[in-house]
């Protein structure tokens, strides 16, 4: 018997369809409302409806749901919900959205070539979600012969009566999925599963294994003694002659700002995740980091806030760190730049490579700003695009057409600080000849390309600086804050970031150990692993290496160097002052654990091509591939220990079955530890979610819960399918501790293993880590259900505020204590232009744009914005 939560839920449709259909008792509980639940006769709670009725029929069948029925599934809970949500809350027919005709036009398609419209799950799920919008607002097109055919048999079956005469919510699937379209939204386009993909995929699946691996299978199993023991970590970690020796770094986030999901998953996160992997390898590993804290980015923010430069850099390390702690990013060291080892380094490397003929003088014309006496630099200026006429772009970049630009071609420039107009001027700066070392640095990427870690955009964006050849790059700047240049004729001016920052990687090091040297000039000893995004890659792969190759010493170089493509948010960028997207500090603020925003960005980590961060998507990713895959098969596995065997794992006597099983999850290892040599850290995660399925379908092909209820030797499977599955929650424990390292912690702890279990060698196989009569401590859920409603709250929160202007869609600001700042200067300078009695013209200009920064902060604030006082009433 199945007890569900409530007959009102519209999902229950389908549920109670597949429970007709394969004489499954139901049992409602009181409860009322749209939320669907069901409680298993294994007392493990299911709250996705695809995987209750998924249950039914694998249960009922005695049989695993095929490749092609799980992408079913999958795409109706993806796909075909979110449009059909759309649709009915639009009161849309099929001929009025495009969209979803086509869908319906490749489903017909698909319905042609293949026999999927006889699975009866798949009709079940489809159909059923199909007909809430069929039933009251669709006339399938009489082209669709097969989408008919195939519902209107489906409506005739008795099973579809029944359930819909029992679902006392069927008139409120309208309001449900008006519900559900505006907290979802119109979902990312996931086309049908194409049947090559879903052949081959079956060939793969149907793989017979090998009498070999079956014999190897069995030998692991019980070769406990194997697994080895981790050493313990003592600081300062240095390289071991003789040992795998990896030092990783992942790109030092700029100070100025708080970092986002975009930020923490192309950096960070990703080297964190490595870094631990090395751990569990054993292996003797090294992860620094640190803020970059000097360049124009810090003197900006250090004006704009009106403290110094180094008040700014103090205040967001701190944040910094916070937020990655937050995150468990494990780093073994993070510091900063702005320290007297980086001076020293950075100095030190510059001589070295002006003793060697690598630098050369060059004239650069600057902007110059006569009211605030200095050189502008290029994110201090601002003016009318020469390309688009774009009144509001940068000196490097234009928002609007995103060309780069030189600060000297923009038309009226103005200062940023002051708003004066600058001049141009000459100004003597430094640069690498990057042309004298490009022979050397093609030699040494030779070398380095050999490493497997290298990200194919890496290499394809480092060939393309090769391509033409690498020209000179200026090192120096017309800055006050950076580190000073030591150079006679040039001490009034510090060094260019691009220059200073990577440096900084070997900076943080000193400051960790003065044994330095051993992890930096050890290229022989030491491999040295980059995490970036991709627009730091020509920086790290020729203009460091340069620099470095330049030098006198042997300084450890690039060995893996792996980026990122961009995540965005929904369909649009990252935007701190327009209130768009998670930043680090605000995840902390929701309800979501930190392992699953962790599971999610690295699920979605952008490795081939840019990706999105979706809400809808992050809620059914972890609904399903958490909540009901990995935690629904390490819960029921260690309930059964406990409720059947008194929290002791059985007995077990291996059968094919078993051997099998573990063949197949030795294969899933094997590629998990090949996936990471390339870094291929999404799919291995992915890897980690097919065991778990793996583990799922295996405990309901052999249901323990009926066998330990029958004779001897039915007793003895149950016992041994039991030991089984509690030993493959154990090493998923393991796999996802780079990924989850809470999650894992909390696995183990239920499982009553220590840490010391996190070993994995390079020839790992699935063994029997938990010995006949392990105790275990009392299983709790591992994930919690996330809810429309909270999803919708999430996504409101952080969408920033939209308004329309000249028929255009803006994105306003999302923060209002930035947008006060703004009006607070803009207002400044409209009454520094009335004091200068300025031409008419020009003060309206910039009184409209006070107008507007106040009436967006009205907006945020929840406001009424007037332009004119309200005149107070006379007493009479």
């Amino acid at each position: 018997m199945i007890e569900l939560s409530s007959s009102e839920s519209p999902e229950a449709f389908k549920v109670l369809f597949a429970c007709n259909d394969c004489n499954v008792p139901v049992k409602f509980c009181k409860q009322t409302g749209d939320n669907l639940s069901a409680t298993l006769p294994d007392g493990v709670v299911l709250t996705s409806s695809n995987s209750i009725v998924r249950y039914i029929y694998e249960t009922a069948n005695n049989k695993a749901l095929s490749v092609e029925e799980l992408a079913f599934l999958e795409w109706e809970s993806l796909c075909l919900r979110g449009f059909v949500a759309n649709l009915v809350s639009n009161n849309k027919t099929v001929e009025q959205d495009k969209e979803f005709s086509n869908l319906l036009s490749m489903l017909e398609d698909y319905l042609s070539r293949s026999s999927i419209s006889k699975s009866k799950v798949v009709s079940c799920v489809v159909l059923c979600t199909l007909y809430s919008a069929v039933n009251e607002l669709l006339k399938i097109n009489s082209k669709l012969v097969h989408v008919s055919n195939w519902l209107e048999n489906f409506k005739n079956l008795p099973c579809f009566s029944k359930a819909l005469k029992d679902v006392t919510g069927e008139k409120k699937f309208k309001n449900y999925y008006i519900s559900l379209a505006k907290s979802i939204g119109k979902p990312d386009w996931l086309p049908l599963p194409p049947a090559k993909i879903i052949e081959s995929t079956q060939q793969d699946t149907q793989d017979k294994i090998s009498d070999e691996e079956i014999k190897l299978a069995s030998q692991a199993w019980s070769s406990v003694n194997q697994t080895l023991k981790p050493k313990d970590r003592v600081h300062p970690i240095l390289p071991v002659q003789g040992e795998k020796n990896v030092l990783i770094t992942s790109a030092l986030p700029y100070v100025n700002n708080v970092p986002h999901l975009g930020n923490i998953i192309g950096c960070v996160l990703s080297a964190d995740v490595y870094s631990r992997y090395c751990r569990l390898r054993q292996w003797n590993s090294l992860y620094i980091c640190g803020t970059d804290e000097y360049g124009t980015a810090t003197e900006t923010k250090a004006a704009q806030e009106r403290v110094t430069p180094q008040e700014i850099c103090n205040k967001y390390n701190k944040l910094h760190q916070e937020v990655y702690s937050w995150f468990n990013v494990d780093f073994d060291y993070f510091g900063r730049t702005t320290t007297s080892q980086q001076t020293a380094i950075a100095q030190d490397i510059f001589w070295q490579l002006y003793n060697n003929k690598h630098l050369i003088q060059q004239t650069v014309e600057q902007l110059y700003c006569g009211k605030c006496s200095r050189f502008l630099a290029d994110r201090f200026v601002e003016g009318v695009c020469p390309l688009c006429n774009y009144n509001d772009a940068r000196g490097d970049q234009c928002d609007k057409c995103g060309k780069l630009i030189n600060a000297v071609e923009l038309k009226q420039p103005r200062c940023k600080m002051c708003t004066e107009t600058p001049v141009v001027k000459n100004s003597e700066h430094l640069f690498v000849d990057l042309s004298q070392l490009e022979p050397k640095l093609r030699t040494a990427l030779e070398t380095s390309y050999q490493g497997q870690g290298w990200s194919n955009n890496a290499k394809t964006i480092t060939e393309t600086w090769l391509r033409d050849g690498i020209k000179p790059r200026c090192i120096t700047r017309d800055l006050k804050w950076g580190t000073p240049v030591p150079l006679e004729g040039f001490t009034d001016k510090v060094f260019y970031v691009w220059f200073d920052a990577p440096i900084g990687y070997i900076s943080i090091t000193a400051n960790y150990t003065e044994d330095w040297e051993k992890w930096w000039k050890n290229p022989k000893n030491v491999e040295l692993f980059n995490f970036m995004a991709k627009d730091n890659v020509p920086f790290h792969s020729v203009v460091f290496p340069c620099c470095l190759l330049g030098t006198s010493d042997d300084y450890t170089i690039v060995n893996h160097l792996n980026a990122t493509e961009y995540l965005n948010y929904e369909d649009t960028k990252f935007s701190k002052s327009r209130g768009i997207g998670v930043f680090g500090d605000q995840a902390g603020s929701t309800a979501i654990d930190s392992d699953i925003w962790r599971f999610y960005l690295l699920y979605m980590r952008p490795e081939g091509q840019d990706t999105q961060f979706s809400w809808s998507d992050f809620m059914t990713k972890n609904n399903s591939e958490l909540l009901n895959n990995l935690g629904n098969f390490i819960n029921r596995s260690l309930k059964f220990v406990k409720n059947m065997y008194d929290g002791e794992v059985p007995k077990c006597k291996l059968t094919d079955v078993e051997l099998e099983l573990i063949c197949w999850v030795n294969r899933e290892i094997k590629a998990y530890i090949e996936d990471m040599k390339t870094i291929r850290l999404r799919d291995n995660l992915k890897r980690i979610l097919t065991i778990s399925r793996l583990g799922n379908q295996y405990l309901q092909e052999n249901q323990p819960w009926k066998a330990i209820k029958g004779n001897d030797e039915q007793k003895i499977r149950a016992a041994t399918v039991t030991c089984v599955a509690a030993n493959l929650s154990c090493l998923l424990s393991i796999l996802v501790q780079p990924y989850m390292p809470v999650t894992s912690g909390v696995i183990q702890g239920q499982l009553n293993v220590p840490q010391s279990v996190n070993v994995l060698v390079d020839d790992a196989n699935f063994v029997q880590l938990l010995p006949v009569g392990h105790k275990i401590n009392e299983p709790s859920p591992l994930f919690r259900k996330l809810e429309e409603k909270e999803i919708l709250s999430y996504k409101a929160k952080f969408g920033g505020i939209q308004t329309q202007q000249n028929g255009e869609k803006k994105e306003e600001a999302g923060d209002a204590g930035e947008v006060e700042q703004q009006v607070a200067k803009q207002g400044e300078i409209v009454r520094d232009l009335k004091t200068k009695k300025a031409e008419k013209s020009e003060i309206d200009k910039e009184v409209a744009k006070l107008l507007d920064l106040k009436k967006r902060l009205a907006a945020l604030k929840g406001e009424k914005f007037e332009t004119k006082p309200k005149k107070s009433k006379k007493k009479t």
